[in-house]
């Protein structure tokens, strides 16, 4: 759920939910880089955003009164119940296709757990043992192309860029999950303040090779 969602649930300023994102996502020691996202206002203007998950928005409601908790609450009702809607067939002529569509999905997931099996078998045992990889490597590991993989890994929330920065950098949430880690590559000097910086490089864990083996990156939907 986005910070302006929030806003317009709450009746409060985006600017204030920002701050209290902000204020939230510090006291957690956390990136608040890693939620930021950037969208353009009515006037096409670049401005940013917080994307919350559902443990982070409820995070944030602790300190919100009862009838706000309660606005935002109620709209996660909905965005779930919307996810669940047209799941359920309502005449015989919908519960046949969904039957048909369910046996044909069936008969494309067995094709691909046996193109996948040995690969992933291969990856889950990789899972247990110790160190981790860089994403060009995990790749190989995949079987897919590098530029394939970053350009995932960015799409779907893994890795991000700050602004003007060549360098990827690991999204909290996943370092958190123990999928990605950081690995320092160097220290250089900022631009602006000739203070030594380090500079990390991502790198994939045992678990989160799984995980991405798991999701059959690269295998044709």
């Amino acid at each position: 759920m986005s910070s302006r969602e929030i806003a317009e649930l709450t009746g409060k300023r985006h600017p204030d939910v920002k701050r209290d994102i902000q204020s939230m996502v510090r006291d957690l020691r956390e990136d608040v880089s890693s939620f930021a996202h950037i969208y353009q206002d009515s006037m096409k203007r670049n401005q940013t955003e917080y994307l919350l998950d559902r443990e982070h928005t409820d995070c944030l409601l602790t300190g919100y009164s009862a009838p706000l908790r309660m606005a935002v609450v109620r709209r996660w009702r909905e965005l779930e119940q919307a996810a669940c809607q047209g799941l359920i067939p309502t005449t015989l002529p919908e519960a046949l296709r969904l039957a048909a569509d369910q046996a044909e999905e069936n008969i494309r997931l067995l094709g691909v757990i046996e193109l996948q099996a040995p690969k992933v078998a291969a990856i889950k045992r990789l899972a247990a043992a110790e160190g981790s990889i860089c994403i060009t490597d995990a790749a190989k590991q995949l079987g897919i192309a590098p530029s394939k993989l970053f350009d995932w890994l960015q799409a779907n929330r893994w890795i991000y860029r700050r602004g003007g920065s060549t360098r990827w950098i690991a999204m909290q949430p996943r370092i958190r999950s123990g999928y990605l880690k950081h690995k320092v590559t160097a220290l250089k000097p900022d631009t602006e303040t000739g203070i030594d910086r380090a500079a990390f490089q991502p790198l994939v864990t045992p678990k989160g090779l799984a995980c991405l083996a798991e999701k059959n990156i690269g295998v044709a939907q």
